[in-house]
């Protein structure tokens, strides 16, 4: 039972740090990794799976979101909208390369979203940015115990 709480509780760490919420799973995944009571290809697994879901729904809110920014309580200005989509475009589906990155990942979901990237593109590329991110984190953490 802890072992899928474990896990259950990387998922939702990992899935709610892909959105917009100010959540990190980095350690949560780095507190199971340094237990060694847990797979480490599992662990990573599952942080991947939960963080390419989170940001499927980033995606799908951007998909949605333009039909409310003529709204007063729309979080973001039309200029900035506008420069946001100008930076996507100069940039392309290749910025979701780092999806992965603090600040700009979750936000370049969302705009991937706006933009109408195509899903299988988009989850591909997510995928690698983040499964990428978690190996990396992985290697690190396991070299130092």
């Amino acid at each position: 039972m802890l072992t899928l709480s474990a896990y259950g509780g990387l998922f939702l760490a990992a899935f709610g740090a892909a959105t917009l919420l100010p959540l990190q799973s980095e350690a949560v995944l780095v507190g199971l990794l340094l237990s060694k009571s847990y797979s480490t290809a599992t662990l990573i697994l599952v942080a991947t799976i939960g963080n390419v879901l989170g940001s499927l729904v980033n995606w799908v809110l951007g998909r949605y979101i333009e039909r409310f920014k003529s709204r007063r309580w729309f979080p973001v200005s039309d200029e900035k909208l506008d420069r946001a989509q100008r930076m996507y475009q100069r940039l392309g589906k290749w910025s979701l390369l780092l999806s992965w990155a603090p600040v700009i990942g979750d936000p370049l979901t969302l705009l991937a979203g706006v933009m109408r990237e195509p899903l299988l593109p988009f989850v591909a590329l997510v995928t690698v940015a983040k499964l990428g991110r978690y190996l990396v984190l992985a290697a690190v953490t396991m070299r130092l115990i």
